[in-house]
């Protein structure tokens, strides 16, 4: 396995374990969960796009056949997972929307073996078991409460979309296509999507009033979602899906401690082991096999 794919790939997740804090700036600044997204998408499209049109213009060229992988990849993988997840964290609570939103590894093994032929080994399985009992462990045991049928629903086709968004991207990369270039269009297909759904005079207005929201919100698109999901791709190149989905289990890990880091949230002894069994399924991944 590809040392480099794995760090891209733990880079990804630990940027992506850190978004709740990052958010909750601009949330306080004043900015809802859809603007909040919106801007992600946005910024990374515009970016990359730019930077491509003064390095090098040729990898903007995609063949016209190809486009329908990006407009999965970007409606779908991206647009479509963030309005899920908001939906979902908006009806019950964060940590089973994550609890959730973490079965998507199952997913990408699944579609992994019956599109790219994947192995399904005893290996992965292991890993991937010990990984969702740690995510449980350390985002909160669900409680005895019903949870609503929508928010399940809602929440396990945020976990589908999250895992096309891996199968289209790798699709992308065996059409030869580069990540920036795969970003780059699939974000900016998802910012056609998520715009439209937001309130342009609420933005102007937080803008306006605070001018270093401008600053949160490049920060947020540069360096919790340009740069991790450019890692992501990069990733891809070298490591099948199911296993990069297992290692991307980094990101309840980091949320967890910077909880503990940034807001004293409470070290018990559950979330010690369940941070423990995702580091355990991580060294179970990278141990060599002859397959």
């Amino acid at each position: 396995m590809n040392r480099a794919s794995q760090f891209f790939i733990v880079y990804a997740a630990v940027s992506w374990g850190l978004v709740g804090v990052w958010s909750r700036y601009l949330s306080a600044a004043g900015f809802s969960f859809s603007e909040m997204a919106a801007a992600r998408c946005f910024i990374t499209a515009v970016g990359l796009f730019a930077f491509l049109l003064l390095t090098n213009r040729e990898l903007i060229k995609i063949n016209i056949k190809d486009i329908w992988v990006f407009i999965l990849d970007g409606g779908i993988g991206i647009a479509l997972c963030f309005i899920c997840y908001f939906i979902t964290a908006n009806t019950i609570t964060l940590s089973a929307t994550t609890i959730l939103l973490y079965t998507a590894p199952y997913m990408v093994m699944i579609l992994s073996a019956a599109i790219f032929k994947e192995k399904v080994t005893l290996q992965k399985i292991g890993a991937l078991l010990i990984a969702f009992t740690g995510c449980v462990m350390t985002v909160g045991i669900i409680d005895n409460s019903v949870l609503p049928l929508g928010g399940i629903l809602s929440g396990l086709s945020a976990a589908l979309c999250y895992a096309l968004y891996t199968i289209f991207g790798k699709i992308a990369l065996h059409k030869k296509y580069t990540p920036i270039t795969i970003t780059a269009y699939s974000y900016g297909i998802a910012s056609i999507i998520l715009i439209p759904l937001c309130d342009m005079r609420a933005i102007a207005a937080v803008v306006s009033e605070t001018g270093s929201s401008i600053l949160y919100l490049l920060v947020f698109g540069i360096f919790f979602t340009l740069l991790p999901y450019l890692s992501y791709m990069k990733g891809l190149e070298k490591l099948d899906p199911g296993r990069a989905s297992i290692i991307a289990f980094a990101e309840p890990l980091t949320a967890a401690v910077a909880g503990i880091a940034v807001y004293r949230e409470m070290l018990t002894p559950i979330k010690m082991l369940g941070m423990a069994l995702i580091l355990i399924s991580l060294f179970i991944l990278n141990i060599k096999r002859g397959e």
